[in-house]
């Protein structure tokens, strides 16, 4: 045991810093929820239009999740760690030069190349939390390092409401009365919100790289994966696994569903109960704290009932909260939209270990596969988008309804072990 202790002792620094990663990725993710509200005035967007901040950024995922676990096979795990930030820090940088030129397809160019980042760190952070420290303790690190992500997404959120937006909301008829010299003006003034707290995120995160360069790690995380252990086929033999592809069917709705409702929920504040685009962030705050009191919750039931049964009861559950938010609307539907947090919170930890158990040598590959996934979030909210554009907010709720059944049926399953 004392040999244990001192090995994490040894890479503490390694260990913090990987756990920061979680945190860092979640200020990226929720941030994007606060630009959809802040592009769609300064750019004057349709609801679809909005949506292309996320898929923008989560096709920048889909993407480079493969290419990231190619290159750390043979770079190593932390090279990889440091290509994501650097990757990360320069997309948030192409924020200021986005807002200067006014452009939004600048904008969206910077999401994908901080979304490239983020594919590289998010395919390395838990394999290396499983190498950083003794074998016995591998379960409570990441743990502990889950727990960081919904607190970066809670100050991501924190950070656009109260740098970005500016609750100036001119009503469609202001802005027509508006002289075009002071209508460009405010358009300008929203576009440029966004360059400080970028252009500070951006410089963090570099520093971040280059402290994450120069620390020690352990060689197996400082290592190219040994040649005999390496897979040509492997990504193809996935396809063989049918409850491994119905878990990445279930990754990528999931993934689309969470990523749908919070993008819209400051949109669906107003547009249902009135109010100001400021107070509509303070529910998505609140949907963040039910996310992460609901991981804790159900980090504990998940010893007791376990993982499928509990997912089978969270699926069930948000698919009759959204649909009450698509149906009942007002107070009632904000209220039912904001508690479909709650019962996300487990929801990706839980279809990530089902769907690799008893993968065997699979799982390396199949974690990557898993990661691709999370293009769920570039296509679920531009429907969400156009069904909103074409009848009403609340209606594009139904199809987050319809991503959670697709959970449920994955949770109830029967499950396959590979050979």
């Amino acid at each position: 045991m004392t040999g244990n202790a001192g090995r994490e002792q040894r890479y503490m620094l390694a260990i913090f810093l990987i756990v920061s990663l979680f945190f860092l990725w979640g200020v990226a993710n929720n941030l994007n929820d606060i630009l959809i509200k802040q592009f769609k005035k300064a750019f004057t967007l349709a609801d679809w239009q909005t949506g292309l901040v996320q898929t923008a950024f989560y096709i920048g995922y889909f993407v480079f999740a493969i290419p990231a676990a190619l290159f750390m096979r043979r770079a190593g795990y932390k090279a990889g760690v440091v290509v994501g930030l650097l990757l990360y820090g320069l997309g948030a940088l192409l924020f200021y030069p986005a807002a200067e030129y006014t452009r939004y397809g600048f904008f969206l160019f910077a999401l994908f190349v901080i979304a490239s980042g983020l594919a590289f760190l998010e395919t390395a952070a838990n394999p290396l939390m499983l190498v950083l420290g003794s074998p016995e303790g591998a379960a409570r690190r990441i743990n502990l390092a889950q727990s960081f992500n919904p607190v970066g997404s809670s100050v991501g959120v924190l950070i656009g409401q109260h740098f970005i937006l500016s609750g100036i909301e001119p009503t469609p008829q202001q802005l027509a009365a508006m002289p075009p010299a002071e209508l460009a003006a405010f358009y300008a003034r929203e576009a440029h919100a966004v360059q400080i707290p970028y252009l500070l995120l951006g410089g963090f995160v570099l520093l971040w790289a280059v402290i994450v360069y120069v620390t020690r790690f352990p060689a197996v995380a400082e290592s190219p994966e040994p040649e005999e252990q390496r897979q040509p086929g492997a990504f193809l033999e996935l396809f063989r696994h049918r409850h491994f592809m119905l878990g990445a069917a279930a990754q990528f709705f999931y993934v689309g569903a969470q990523v749908g409702v919070w993008s819209f929920l400051i949109r669906y504040a107003q547009h249902e109960t009135g109010v100001g685009e400021i107070t509509a962030a303070n529910y998505l705050t609140i949907s963040l704290a039910c996310f992460l009191v609901g991981r804790f919750v159900g980090t504990v039931l998940l010893d007791r009932i376990g993982p499928a049964r509990l997912m089978t009861f969270y699926a069930a559950a948000n698919i009759v909260l959204a649909a009450v938010a698509a149906v009942a609307g007002g107070a009632v539907g904000l209220y039912a939209l904001v508690a479909v947090s709650f019962f996300m919170s487990v929801m990706f930890p839980t279809i990530f270990a089902l769907a690799l158990e008893g993968m065997g040598p699979l799982t390396k590959p199949g974690s990557s596969f898993l990661v691709m996934g999370i293009a769920g979030g570039a296509v679920i909210p531009l429907l969400m988008g156009w069904i909103s554009d074409q009848s009403a907010i609340n209606y594009a709720m139904l199809v987050p309804a319809a991503c959670f059944g697709m959970v449920l049926w994955f949770a109830l399953s029967p499950r396959e072990r590979a050979a």
